[in-house]
């Protein structure tokens, strides 16, 4: 019996550094996103989704106000002050500034965390369900960054560049 453990355990060992963790996240992702909207319904995936994006905009807001030791920032110094911290898990470069009567809207190219992720699974598709993370995250974090002189932002996406790599988005700041 101890030959034939040996033998089983040398056949299924893996080292723990060997492990793919951001395959096992690809696909549970897809599961869970899959999953919600079957048992819970589409409004219901969509409001989840944003909402877990919720609470990080609001930790990394209060983060930056208290470095900053500012309440209220401008919307250009919001956005490079968001974009720097976020290194880690976006790589973003504006496209297009536009200034209207009623806002400002920013043109940007999005190279995020979740990416990588969505591009590996079939049913994941970019600029849908799983990116109302992301939606959730930004739209929070600029209007905590950005008080009352702001009345709404709105994240969009426009499409995918698959020559860059990147999503082109939106971001709305209406005045």
């Amino acid at each position: 019996m101890e030959e034939y453990l040996k033998e089983i355990n040398e056949r299924i060992y893996n080292p723990s550094d060997n492990i793919n963790s951001v395959k096992g996240f690809e696909i549970i992702s897809e599961s869970l996103v899959y999953k919600v909207f079957d048992v819970f319904g589409r409004n219901s995936l969509l409001s989840i989704l944003y909402q877990t994006g919720v609470h990080p905009g609001t930790i990394i807001a209060e983060r930056i106000k208290r470095e900053y030791g500012k309440e209220d920032f401008e919307i250009m110094e919001a956005l490079v002050i968001l974009m720097d911290e976020l290194k880690e898990f976006y790589s973003i470069q504006l496209r297009d500034i536009e200034q209207y009567e009623d806002r400002y809207r920013i043109i940007i190219e999005n190279h995020c965390f979740l990416r990588n992720p969505i591009s590996n699974r079939e049913k994941l598709d970019f600029g849908k369900a799983f990116c109302r993370i992301n939606k959730g995250y930004f739209e929070t974090a600029f209007k905590k960054l950005l008080g009352e002189k702001i009345k709404k932002i709105e994240i969009n996406y426009l499409e995918n560049d698959s020559d860059k790599d990147v999503c082109v988005e939106e971001i709305n700041f209406y005045i």
